[in-house]
């Protein structure tokens, strides 16, 4: 549901519409037009329903529901799934495909129900839309969503407050139409065009340098990220092949940025408070558009709330470091519970009464990313434990879909109907993320990759970060090997 309920101002990809895009069908790349560089929420929510329609997948799909519990009956191998319409629906397969970015938060705020104006989240935006124009709007959060919104809420706003506990690194997207030669020249070969992006570690192909930021001189140093701002986005991080691995080399990348940033930003001050103080990329790199621009608006105030935060919402608006803001809307662009959040807030009982949130109250315990050892027939896609939010999200999807559909035929020709994932081989999983985890740079702040946005959510770097290439590469070696890892029952 990511593009149907994020529709706040400014929602868009940061992966280029060419490559965020299904592989499976030829004939769908092909036909399908887009208009973007990074496609808008509206674009790609029709390039979805229209997947949808064209495919004829709605007689599929059952809508308004919400699955309110999941059980595994032992005896018969199957899924019992219960809905909140009280339908009992029983299954061979339990595949969940919710998100690693699609359970909403938005924390306690004290006072919350005394405000007397309107309160929105980014994640749960009106599809009608909403109007600020002559309102007092604050902003809580400067994440994507809000790095986003910002410039085009402060441009109907009559004064527009941002409240920022932490800054994130925001590169400009370089966003722009798509050229027809360009749309033509990738379309001509679109197979290989893709093989080549499954060959990077993103799954995303983009210039990418793999020497380091150390090895050049300042002046050629200089000159690639100059390049690489140019072209915009994620691929600012294929500067240098080092940028998250050295931190030396990262700090070349943080100090061209710091430059950048106050070139553009006025007030010395404010882009003192805008500037991060971790490792640049630790945290998802944002890609905006008029971001830094937009503080140097008179209907834009930054407010710090890194000492106290917000200490609460009131009648007339919030307070925050001992100050009262009045407004007539709040914006909470307040993220997610990122990964693992959309499994554990269903009740889902495994083999021997097992719960989800006991076999994952210290972390998110799964094999390649797709089973969980006491949960049978139960696959996870693009979740954690997986590349997922460190590749092209579609690719990963479509790899998840296929290795699922082979594993369930595979069962299925040899009479299976049972297949689980042994919990030595789900332990030397988890050691195998957690050591691709610790010679990352990403690993060493606090993040949605950690849960650390959520309190009392176990300190565990979730997505697997070897690699698409490496990650497929075993996936693919545990089917060959008659799905080494698992254990299967007629």
């Amino acid at each position: 549901g990511t593009w149907y309920w994020n529709r706040y101002p400014g929602a868009r990809c940061d992966i280029e519409s060419m490559q965020y895009s299904y592989q499976f069908s030829p004939e769908l790349q092909q036909e399908w037009e887009w208009t973007e560089r990074f496609a808008a929420q509206p674009e790609i929510l029709a390039y979805m329903e229209h997947v949808a329609a064209r495919f004829d997948l709605k007689r599929d799909i059952q809508f308004e529901t919400r699955v309110e519990s999941a059980t595994f009956d032992d005896a018969a191998h199957e899924w019992v799934v219960e809905t909140d319409a009280g339908q009992s629906v029983r299954a061979r397969f339990f595949i969940m495909g919710v998100g690693c970015l699609s359970t909403a938060v938005t924390p306690h705020f004290e006072g919350y129900d005394d405000f007397e104006g309107e309160i929105y989240h980014t994640g749960h935006w009106p599809a009608d839309g909403v109007d600020f124009a002559g309102k007092r709007v604050g902003v809580i959060g400067t994440g994507s969503s809000a790095v986003q919104a910002v410039p085009l809420i402060a441009q109907e706003a009559e004064h527009l407050y941002v409240f920022q506990r932490t800054p994130n690194y925001v590169v400009p997207a370089q966003n722009r139409p798509l050229e027809p030669d360009e749309v033509a020249a990738i379309k001509k070969d679109y197979d290989g065009f893709r093989a080549r992006a499954k060959t990077r570690p993103t799954a995303f192909l983009f210039p990418f340098h793999t020497d380091s930021a150390l090895d050049v001189t300042d002046e050629e140093r200089e000159k690639r990220y100059e390049a690489q701002w140019k072209i915009g986005g994620l691929p600012f991080l294929g500067a240098f092949g080092d940028i998250l691995t050295n931190i030396e080399s990262n700090r070349t990348m943080a100090a061209f940025w710091r430059r950048k940033i106050r070139e553009i930003v006025r007030d010395p001050k404010v882009a003192d408070l805008l500037t991060p103080d971790e490792a640049f990329g630790c945290k998802r790199l944002c890609a905006g558009t008029g971001y830094y621009e937009t503080y140097n608006r008179d209907n834009v105030t930054l407010v710090d709330v890194s000492k106290t935060g917000i200490e609460r919402f009131t009648p007339t608006g919030l307070r925050a470091e001992g100050k009262d803001y009045a407004l007539d809307a709040i914006v909470c662009a307040t993220g997610f519970d990122a990964m693992t959040g959309s499994v554990t807030r269903m009740k889902i009982v495994g083999a021997n009464g097992l719960a989800i949130q006991d076999k994952w109250h210290d972390g998110p315990h799964n094999y390649i990313g797709v089973a969980i050892a006491g949960f049978p027939n139960m696959f996870n896609i693009a979740g954690a434990g997986s590349p997922s939010v460190f590749a092209t999200m579609v690719t990963c999807v479509e790899q998840h879909v296929e290795w699922i559909a082979d594993c369930m035929g595979w069962m299925r020709d040899r009479g299976k109907t049972r297949i689980e994932a042994r919990e030595d081989a789900e332990a030397e999983w988890v050691a195998e993320v957690n050591r691709a985890a610790s010679g990352s740079l990403r690993s060493t702040c606090n993040s949605w990759y950690l849960g650390s946005n959520i309190p009392g959510k176990a300190r565990v770097f979730m997505p697997y970060i070897g690699g698409f290439p490496t990650y497929v590469e075993k996936c693919d070696a545990v089917a060959a090997a008659g799905y080494e890892g698992f254990v299967t029952e007629a």
